[in-house]
């Protein structure tokens, strides 16, 4: 990702990181979340439209239009931005795991994929405590952000009940994961167990989804329609 002239680096660094935390956002938004002008960040925006680090699209259906005018436009990180903040061991990693499943089997990757997620576990199990599901969710997406998955929490109810979706807007081993679906069936095991529930992974970046995204049901309210939507 090259700056243009002009264009302040570390501001333009906060820009993906934000990017990376919210998910595709508008000019609204980030102004909003870094504390800059919306001028400044268009501004940078442009340049990244112009290299090819972000992609700006129309909002989906249900947005509604910004006053008089057309719907603010979305922006997101590019497949390729993504790529430069990957892990640059990918090759190497995707080699090994290959060699192992070649001359130890299937199971051999799955185990391999199983004890890596354990370190993981055990250190998230340590900052979730016993705190109750809602607050061991957001303790979740807020320990995978500090390792390099700008995760998030969207609460919501469905007709199966109240819960939230943790959405991880980064994966350090996206390209490993594309070969490799243990490493994801694996987490989503882990998180399973972290937070005490059965969980649905729903997406996931490594098979060409935007953002991993996990279901995670939650105990119900006295007195709340479970048939309510709650979005944000």
């Amino acid at each position: 990702m090259k700056t243009e002239p002009g264009i302040d680096r570390r501001t333009r660094d906060r820009v993906v990181r934000a990017l990376l935390e919210l998910g595709p956002s508008t000019t609204a938004a980030l102004s909003e979340r870094l504390g800059l002008t919306p001028a400044a960040v268009r501004r940078h925006l442009d340049a990244m439209l112009s290299d090819g680090t972000v992609l700006a699209r129309a909002p989906r259906g249900g947005s509604g239009p910004r006053g008089r005018g057309r719907p603010a436009r979305l922006f997101a990180l590019s497949d390729s931005a993504h790529a430069t903040l990957d892990n640059r061991y990918d090759d190497l990693a995707a080699d090994a795991l290959r060699f192992l499943g070649e001359t130890g089997g299937a199971g051999a990757v799955v185990s391999f994929a199983r004890a890596r997620i354990s370190e993981l576990e055990q250190r998230y199990g340590q900052r979730l405590g016993e705190q109750p599901p809602p607050a061991k969710a957001q303790a979740l997406a807020e320990a995978l952000s500090a390792d390099g998955y700008a995760a998030s929490i969207r609460p919501l109810r469905t007709a199966g009940g109240p819960g939230v979706q943790i959405c991880q807007h980064h994966c350090p081993v996206q390209h490993v994961a594309e070969q490799f679906p243990e490493l994801c069936d694996a987490e989503t095991e882990a998180f399973g167990r972290l937070l005490g529930t059965h969980v649905q992974r729903l997406a996931t970046i490594a098979h060409g989804d935007g953002v991993c995204t996990t279901h995670v049901p939650l105990p119900a309210t006295p007195g709340t329609n479970p048939s309510e939507r709650t979005d944000i």
